[in-house]
């Protein structure tokens, strides 16, 4: 009887700390460049289950980011390599008002290719929204 409380009881303990921890231990955003550098620098180095932690959740996002992950799963060993060795450049960071950022940058593997991303808060929080690269 005893053992089984303390399976129990530890079951509850992990539990409530899997529960708490929520977005794979990754760290909130605390501003819109903290949210830019951290979505890019997960995407270059392919680890998307973060940078979908910075991404602003709606289905059009949700397709793009689909789309941008098949795109990276397509590339060859050594492109995957030149992208996790980039360093970030930001261009221009400029507020459009207090919830909507413009993140101009270019990432030092491709520094032809600026791409300016649109990092908005949601509640306490910053996300990129992917939608701001579509050219319509």
């Amino acid at each position: 009887m005893l053992i089984m409380k303390k399976l129990i009881a530890s079951f509850c303990i992990l539990t409530t700390v899997s529960c708490n921890s929520g977005g794979g231990g990754y760290k909130k955003a605390e501003n819109a460049q903290d949210a830019g550098t951290r979505f890019i620098r997960a995407s270059l180095d392919g680890d998307y289950d973060k940078a979908a932690f910075y991404l602003l959740k709606d289905s059009t996002n949700n397709l793009l980011f689909e789309k941008q992950q098949a795109n990276y799963n397509q590339l060859s060993s050594k492109e995957k390599d030149q992208y996790k060795a980039a360093s970030i450049r930001p261009v221009a960071i400029t507020p459009d008002n207090d919830s909507t950022v413009q993140y101009k940058y270019y990432h030092t593997s491709n520094p032809a290719d600026t791409t300016t991303l649109r990092i908005v808060r949601n509640q306490d929080s910053w996300f990129v929204d992917l939608k701001s690269v579509i050219k319509m």
